[in-house]
């Protein structure tokens, strides 16, 4: 039977190290060969080795375990949610840091800086990305980084991981109660994580997952409030609980509701799209269509600071120093590929043309 950390795994891809682009492939959202320094190991929206039978829905084996696990987590936030009254203001003060905290481990972490690759880090703020992705308990970065890949890669077909075509509630979390599809295992073995595995910091975490989740998602969570002004050992616990759940929810949205309900600027052939609601409540990662046309861009979005909490945390770090290499798409680029395959009229420039207008 895995652990609860094994089970709650989430979802995003690479893109390439340059923005610049040539006339002829300025719509493309890639980088000239010249500047492509990622070409063994990208694995952007490319399905050419899937075969038609590995498209063919396969018989859904349910784990049972996994659904016990999940239902016995919720029960126990539900409980929490009725502690909520009582807890005092440091204690409402420190749940929301915590939200904060642990949702970046994922959305600056997970995301933006391991799977995509879009900035990169100091050591300082790898650590401090690790230990707050840790409390985010949706598996190591690595499975994260791994899954999220082949998400990017093989996006809304068997091969995605959490493929939002199977409906709202196997994209949002049932994936994560049933055995993987057949050609989520094929695929998957063709995600190159050799960067990654290059990485000690990452690996460390990787190999000694469960301690890691447990210290810093519930042993820490629930000692400090107690020692450092007086929370009962209870209300803290459930605290860190309900933290949990809720940072598992919203983040899944990415996969669900991003998936199917908004805007879709940029690219109007794929699945996600523009949801603001989302990025309110997952800190930024729910302008899903952009990053999934310009997934190398740190920012996720042409919008800037707008609802995203993420890179507003992305640039505060840039400027103290400790992040550096910051990729993003130029606004040449966004809008030749918006008026190649989107609807410019939605994008950031076509609204403000038509405000000016």
């Amino acid at each position: 039977m895995t652990s609860m950390a094994e089970v709650m795994t989430k979802q995003e891809v690479w893109g390439k190290e340059g923005l610049q682009e040539t006339a002829s492939s300025g719509d493309s959202g890639h980088a000239t060969e010249e500047e492509d320094l990622t070409d063994e190991l990208d694995v952007t929206l490319d399905t050419s080795d899937l075969k038609p039978e590995d498209e063919k829905p396969s018989e859904q084996e349910i784990v049972w375990g996994n659904v016990v696990k999940f239902v016995i987590l919720h029960s126990l936030a539900l409980y929490g949610l009725t502690l909520l009254p009582s807890i005092s203001l440091p204690s409402w003060v420190f749940l929301f840091l915590t939200y904060q905290f642990s949702g970046a481990g994922i959305t600056a972490g997970a995301h933006r800086l391991w799977a995509h690759r879009a900035y990169k880090a100091t050591p300082a703020l790898k650590v401090f990305l690790l230990v707050a992705n840790s409390m985010a308990g949706e598996n190591s970065v690595y499975t994260w980084s791994r899954d999220h890949r082949l998400h990017h890669k093989c996006s809304e077909t068997q091969a995605d991981p959490h493929n939002a075509n199977r409906g709202f509630f196997f994209s949002h979390m049932g994936w994560l109660m049933v055995r993987k599809h057949p050609a989520v295992m094929k695929a998957g073995k063709t995600i190159n994580m050799s960067d990654l595995e290059a990485d000690s910091l990452l690996m460390f975490q990787h190999r000694h997952y469960l301690k890691c989740f447990l210290m810093a998602g519930f042993v820490l969570p629930t000692i400090i409030p107690n020692l450092l002004w007086g929370e009962s050992l209870t209300n803290a616990y459930f605290m860190a609980v309900v933290r949990y759940v809720s940072v598992l929810h919203f983040t899944w949205l990415v996969n669900s509701a991003a998936h199917m309900f908004g805007m879709k600027p940029y690219d109007e052939s794929i699945g996600p799209s523009e949801n603001r609601l989302v990025s309110l409540l997952a800190l930024g990662e729910g302008f899903h269509n952009y990053h999934h046309t310009f997934p190398y861009d740190y920012g996720t979005s042409e919008w800037g600071l707008r609802l995203n909490v993420t890179t507003r945390f992305i640039n505060a770090m840039a400027k103290l120093g400790f992040a550096y290499d910051l990729r993003s798409a130029s606004p040449s680029v966004v809008a030749a590929r918006a008026a190649r395959t989107g609807h410019p009229e939605l994008t950031r420039q076509g609204m403000a043309a038509k405000k000016a207008s």
